[in-house]
């Protein structure tokens, strides 16, 4: 499986900030985000699963074909302030495939090389 990237900028906290309803301010003030501890603004948890999600889906040639999904966050991924914000990359590889068609995925999302996901996995219908 060919590996998915993703670019991540401020612009895009801000539309998912928007859909979600999740203001919260360490996704979109540097002033906060270090006060906190973190290493700056970072992107939502649930925006990144959203991105490997995506990648799942694109694996497995159509949403519906996703059977199980799930992922724990380990590190957040830092957002710079930059026109070319930063990039997620999510890789896959096939840990069990069942004759009844199911396939299981162990996922890795990385950000800046380090990983940002643990335990993420996926399990797919082929069609």
């Amino acid at each position: 499986m060919e590996p998915q990237t993703f670019r991540v900028t401020r612009a895009d906290l801000v539309r998912y900030a928007g859909a979600s309803g999740d203001f919260n301010p360490i996704h979109w003030s540097d002033r906060v985000a270090t006060g906190v501890g973190l290493p700056g603004v970072i992107a939502h948890g649930m925006f990144t699963m959203a991105l490997v999600g995506r990648a799942v889906t694109a694996w497995a040639g159509a949403p519906d074909a996703v059977v199980e999904f799930s992922v724990r966050f380990s590190r957040p991924v830092p957002v710079p302030d930059t026109d070319e914000g930063t990039e997620v990359v999510v890789t896959a590889t096939v840990k069990d495939s069942a004759d009844d068609g199911l396939t299981k995925l162990a996922l890795t999302a990385t950000c800046q090389g380090e990983k940002v996901l643990s335990l993420a996995q996926a399990v797919i219908r082929k069609r």
